[in-house]
């Protein structure tokens, strides 16, 4: 009904220049007297061939409507795919489309340099950073200072942001170098507690690991290790000194608890999104809001999910769900 309706309305002048015809015609035909079955007979005949012509151009009004919404609908306009021009105004208004869609096209193969560019430029330093922080570890495991050990705190943390940046890269690659295979959840776990084992000696905060023995996923090790570690940083972070971080697993789900100062409700829904840090993060001027963001899209990424639940001074608990599910693309 709305098609039929907007092209009458397309055609107002040519409907109010029929009736006008009309109105001559019957006009004259009553000046001259003409027989009534004249009259009717050839208004008859008008309407009949006006009613096959009519049908005749909706029809091809309808095809090339429902054309142009099936292009629309793809990923980009096919400008060369367009119905063929009607008139001069039609062909005008292709001439505008395939002039806007070459200039867009160049804009976009612009903006795809320049972010291969970027991303060159980030993944060669985030390596290259590598290699003085490498240095400046070993130089401090010389010496078993309050200072030295202040220093390797500090230092690993930027390793860790550094990580974080490479992961970031990656992850908006068309490839994120998945390896799929089966993994023992144990030894996932353990290899990543024993990264931040100086973290909870210093920090005075108590691991408390859950039986997982033979707990095995199907995903990618190295990711999931990532994103472990990402929840781990911050249990450890808002964690206060004589707490407790507790990793347990079950049934293809693994959690991460801790009893630090816990979520407000109302940043519970936004964690996850990129760059919000909430209250705590006011609180902590440190905090990037970018953790939490990486880590449930690693786990969307290897077919995974993630939830989390927290109460204010009661602490938090993030629950990865590991069964096995499609994995998504980007």
């Amino acid at each position: 009904m709305k098609l039929l309706w907007t092209y009458l309305r397309r055609h107002i002048p040519t409907i109010l220049m029929l009736a006008a015809f009309c109105v001559i015609f019957t006009g004259v035909a009553v000046l001259y007297r003409m027989p009534a079955e004249a009259g009717f007979f050839a208004a008859l005949l008008c309407l009949l061939a006006g009613g096959v012509f009519f049908l005749a151009c909706f029809s091809r009004y309808v095809r090339r409507h429902r054309l142009l919404r099936r292009l629309m609908e793809e990923a980009r306009l096919p400008v060369d795919r367009l119905p063929e021009a009607l008139d001069l105004l039609e062909e005008d208004y292709q001439e505008m489309l395939e002039t806007l869609s070459g200039r867009m096209d160049t804009a976009l193969a612009r903006q795809e340099a320049m972010r291969q560019d970027m991303l060159e430029y980030y993944t060669l330093w985030a390596h290259q950073i590598k290699t003085p922080l490498a240095a400046m570890g070993l130089i401090l495991q010389e010496e078993d200072t309050p200072l030295s050990r202040e220093l390797q705190s500090q230092l690993f943390t930027t390793e860790r942001y550094v990580d974080m940046v490479l992961a970031y890269l990656r992850l908006g690659s068309d490839s994120a170098d998945l390896v799929i295979a089966p993994c023992p959840l144990e030894d996932l776990v353990r290899q990543s507690v024993r990264r931040y084992a100086p973290l909870f000696i210093r920090r005075e905060i108590r691991l408390d690991l859950g039986p997982m023995a033979g707990e095995t996923v199907l995903t990618d090790e190295k990711w999931l290790a990532f994103a472990l570690e990402q929840v781990l940083s911050n249990a450890l972070k808002y964690t206060p000194s004589g707490g407790t971080v507790t990793i347990s697993a079950e049934d293809g789900r693994l959690t991460v608890a801790d009893t630090g100062i816990g979520i407000a409700p109302e940043d519970l829904p936004r964690v996850w999104e990129m760059s919000y840090t909430g209250r705590n993060g006011r609180l902590d001027k440190r905090a990037t809001g970018i953790g939490l963001y990486l880590t449930r899209r690693i786990l969307r990424r290897l077919g995974h999910d993630v939830s989390i639940s927290s109460r204010p001074g009661a602490g938090t608990a993030v629950t990865f769900d590991l069964s096995t599910r499609p994995i998504q693309p980007e």
